[in-house]
Parts: structure tokens; C-alpha cells; sequence
């Protein structure tokens, strides 16, 4: 017997209008966003890569999200995992306690490389420090920690072998591309590293690196920081397919990854309960729930989430956008922005929107 055998014809009719209505909406919104990120990427300086998923239906967008992307600081998230899987393995405690070497500190966000050496963070510590600061020296601590192999094994695992090289220190991206201008460079102390990062990006930045390395300038194998960085680019190290990592994040949140204590351990490092209206989140409603991690370097610039990615990712949406040739802060900005707000409008319910 049909549904409609007991109701009126008027209200069968409005009921069948509006199932429709709704099967339409559901297979139009990856053309709707798509169009959408298109008309973005034609008005935003160099290109966008974009990986979208719904996990209640498994209807994806994939938009140039097939081949490598720089993932600058998201690949802290993998480390993260990977550390977590170590613990759960027996072979480190969240607890335990390390010490800071002269080796592990190089410059950016947080401020563990101000500390003195020999300071001691557990793990946990390390952790939350890493995800909510974005601090490259806790991230270099951990991959000491627990081995630049053990990561890259445990990181091959889940995000898949094809387009992905290799996880690396930041020290060593910062080695690679100074690297790139003379050869020297990778042997420079940790400190004279965290020097030349205080010098502005640019001329400056290679006049620095000269006089630091005390060598000529016509020694130098390539003449500016674009170059370099270019080079370091092209190695295709620390990077990954969007695909495969919006894969990771989908495996993440339906539990396949680390254990459930972990789990919500991960939430609270990438923010599950704040709201930063930051790129990807400015555009999307207040009312989500949104965990996160952003990546940025000289021309690039990443934002990896899951909306909701609570109650076992039923509802859940993953997103994994980067971009590159391009002002990494103030265009990438735009763009990410209007992305989130892109898809607010396509994919998001009408009671998310308020």
C-alpha cells in the first residue's frame, strides 16, 4: 500500500512536491557549490584545491583535490595521530615527560623555543601545544619523540601511498628551502635559523642568509626566496592529495583512527568548542560545530575541518581546502572565507544557517 492511501489528494500531492523537492536539493548542491568555487577560484590570485563530503550520504565534491598540496602546518594533525596510535600502542605514555634540545627549536607560532634547553612537557602537553598554537618546535619535539619513520609509516597508512612523499621536522623544511639558495644552509644551528626568520621575507630574508653563512652572494644557487621556496615546492615533500587527507579526516571521526578518549582529546586541540571566524570558519553558522587545523607558508596556504563531527560523524561534513601562488594570509583569507560561506548556503540546513 502507498504512503499516500490514507491521505488526501491535496496533502499526497504537497508530500510528493516536497520529497522532491528535497531528492533535488540533495543531488544539486555539489553543481551549486562547485559553481560557486569555480567563480571563486577565477576571482582569487593563483588556484584553489577543494575536497567536500557528507558522511550521512557519501556525496562528495572533488575540485583539483586528486593531486599533492602543500600542507604546511596541517600536517601537524597526521603527527598528532600518529603519536596518539604510538601511545595506544604501548610505546610512549601521554604522560611522559621531554626534554628540549637545541635541535628541535626553529621559529614560528608559540613560544616553546624561547624556552631553555633542557625544559621538560610531557607528551599531552606537546600535543595541545602543537594543535592550538600551531608551535613547530613542540611539533619537532614529537616527531623526535617518536621517530620520523614510525610517522611516515603510520601517515602512509592513512593517507594512502599515491601523491603522498614523506612528513619531515620543520627544521628540516626550513633546512630545504635555505638549501635551495646554497647548500650550506642545512648546516646551519637551530638558532641561526630562528635569526633569519625574524628578517622580512624577501631580499632582506637572502641578504641575511648571506651574511650568516658568510659566503658571497654570487655563490648563491638561486637569487630569491620565491625561488627557493619554489624548489622546496616542487620536492612535493609534506604534502598530500586533498582527497586523501579529507579521507583521513573521515576516518578520524568515525573512530577508525585512534581510540575514543583520543578521539575527544582531538576535539578539544582543534577546537571543537571555540569559534575564531578564521578562513574556512568565518563563513560557516555560528551554530556548527567545527574542529579544524590551518597550514601556512611564503604562497600557501591551507584549511582542513569536519563540520560536526560529532556522534560518530553521521552528520558530519569534511572539508579540505588549500591554495597556492597567492598572498597566503590576506587572499587565501578571502577565498577560504567565501568557500565556508559557499557552503552555508548549498549544503548546510536551513536550521544550521540561523
Amino acid at each position: 500500500m502507498t504512503p499516500c492511501a490514507y491521505l488526501p489528494r491535496t496533502l499526497c500531492l504537497a508530500l510528493a512536491l516536497t520529497t522532491a523537492s528535497l531528492a533535488v536539493h540533495g543531488a544539486d548542491w555539489t553543481d551549486a557549490l562547485r559553481q560557486h568555487i569555480e567563480r571563486i577560484d577565477k576571482a582569487t590570485p593563483g588556484q584553489l584545491g577543494v575536497y567536500i563530503k557528507r558522511l550521512d550520504n557519501g556525496e562528495t565534491l572533488n575540485y583539483q583535490a586528486d593531486r599533492p598540496w602543500y600542507l604546511g602546518s596541517s600536517a601537524k594533525l597526521p603527527i598528532a595521530i600518529a603519536v596518539l596510535q604510538e601511545s595506544e600502542a604501548g610505546k610512549l605514555k601521554l604522560s611522559q615527560q621531554v626534554t628540549l634540545q637545541d635541535t628541535d627549536k626553529i621559529d614560528g607560532s608559540g613560544n616553546v623555543v624561547w624556552q631553555k634547553s633542557g625544559t621538560s612537557y610531557g607528551v599531552e602537553a606537546l600535543l595541545k601545544r602543537m594543535l592550538m598554537e600551531s608551535d613547530n618546535t613542540a611539533a619537532n619535539m614529537l616527531v623526535r619523540t617518536i621517530g620520523e619513520d614510525a610517522l611516515n609509516h603510520r601517515a602512509r597508512f592513512y593517507l594512502g601511498p599515491q601523491g603522498f612523499n614523506r612528513i619531515t621536522t620543520f627544521t628540516q623544511v626550513r633546512q630545504d628551502v635555505y638549501g635551495a639558495l646554497h647548500p650550506d644552509a642545512r648546516k646551519l644551528p637551530n638558532m641561526d635559523l630562528v635569526r633569519l626568520a625574524a628578517v622580512p621575507m624577501g631580499p632582506k630574508r637572502v641578504d641575511a642568509l648571506v651574511r650568516t653563512l658568510q659566503v658571497d652572494k654570487s655563490a648563491l644557487r638561486v637569487k630569491t626566496m620565491e625561488e627557493a621556496y619554489a624548489r622546496y615546492y616542487a620536492t612535493q615533500v609534506n604534502s598530500a592529495p586533498l582527497s586523501a587527507y579529507g579521507g583521513m579526516l573521515e576516518r578520524l571521526v568515525t573512530g577508525q583512527l585512534v581510540s575514543p578518549p583520543n578521539l575527544q582529546r582531538l576535539f578539544t586541540d582543534l577546537k571543537y568548542e571555540t569559534y575564531d571566524a578564521y578562513r574556512l570558519e568565518a563563513g560557516l553558522p555560528r551554530t556548527v560545530r567545527f574542529i579544524h587545523k590551518t597550514g601556512t607558508q611564503l604562497g600557501r596556504a591551507c584549511h582542513m575541518g569536519v563540520i560536526n563531527p560529532q556522534d560518530g560523524g553521521r552528520a558530519a561534513v569534511i572539508v579540505a581546502t588549500c591554495a597556492e601562488d597567492l598572498d597566503e594570509h590576506r587572499d587565501a583569507g578571502r577565498a577560504f572565507e567565501q568557500i565556508g560561506r559557499a557552503i552555508t548556503q548549498t549544503l548546510l540546513s536551513d536550521a544550521a544557517k540561523k
